[in-house]
């Protein structure tokens, strides 16, 4: 098994309103996966409220000897200048997750619909890649020190793939992700990032970490779609 599937770096639970798992019961199915780190994480916004009581239940946990809990939060990223959908945080969060639930406009999230919509009106492909390279890398300088999330699952959402990203974009990318101290899971929901960009972070030095991004606890270590590419990565 690869070093990497020993992690899960995004597990959801009931502080997220779509999860149905609890804390305990996200840290027990990580147990008895065999796992030896689990990072616990939920949605925010910036009207969030709960942070707080999300901490204090995390440090109630009873967790084996052999299992480190780490924490998170997840949010979008807003806008061109790598801003988040985040609220103040209290000290106890170990890395935010920066999400590309939405694209991110110059004056705001677009959704994929409104994506596609300027695309076929004229927007060149071009033109969104580097908005959303730019953004992605705007958000890791300006929130140094965390974690992208299931990084350009918004790609076939909006009709473009990874493939038609380019190797100067993803090397900037993967070189602002090293730069900034940016953990970059590898996700088994989203398939993604793909093993060219896997690559590209390797390359640039950059800390790659593996996530299922459950939201049931039955979920949580139990990789397919991730171990395969880290398979086909492995014998590159």
């Amino acid at each position: 098994m690869h070093a990497l599937l020993t992690g899960d770096h995004h597990v959801h639970s009931t502080f997220s309103d779509d999860a149905v798992s609890t804390l305990a019961e996200n840290v027990d199915a990580a147990a008895a996966a065999g796992l030896a780190t689990v990072r616990l994480v939920d949605h925010v916004r910036q009207s969030t409220e709960w942070v707080p009581d999300y901490l204090a239940a995390v440090r109630a946990l009873r967790v084996p000897d052999a299992l480190t809990v780490l924490t998170g939060v997840e949010a979008k990223i807003l806008d061109v200048s790598g801003a988040l959908d985040i609220p103040a945080l209290p000290s106890g969060i170990d890395r935010i997750l920066i999400a590309d639930h939405q694209f991110p406009g110059t004056d705001g999230p677009l959704g994929p619909t409104a994506v596609r919509e300027r695309i076929d009106g004229g927007w060149a492909a071009d033109d969104v890649l580097d908005q959303l390279v730019s953004a992605l890398i705007a958000s890791m300088r300006r929130h140094p020190g965390n974690q992208l999330a299931h990084c350009f699952s918004i790609l076939p959402k909006i009709g473009l793939s990874e493939t038609d990203l380019g190797s100067e974009r993803i090397s900037a990318w993967a070189r602002a992700a090293a730069e900034t101290d940016t953990l970059v899971e590898v996700n088994e929901k989203w398939g993604c990032p793909g093993v060219p960009l896997l690559d590209a972070l390797h390359r640039a030095g950059a800390e790659i970490v593996a996530s299922t991004d459950s939201h049931v606890a039955t979920d949580v270590g139990r990789y397919s779609r991730v171990s395969e590419m880290l398979d086909t990565w492995g014998a590159r």
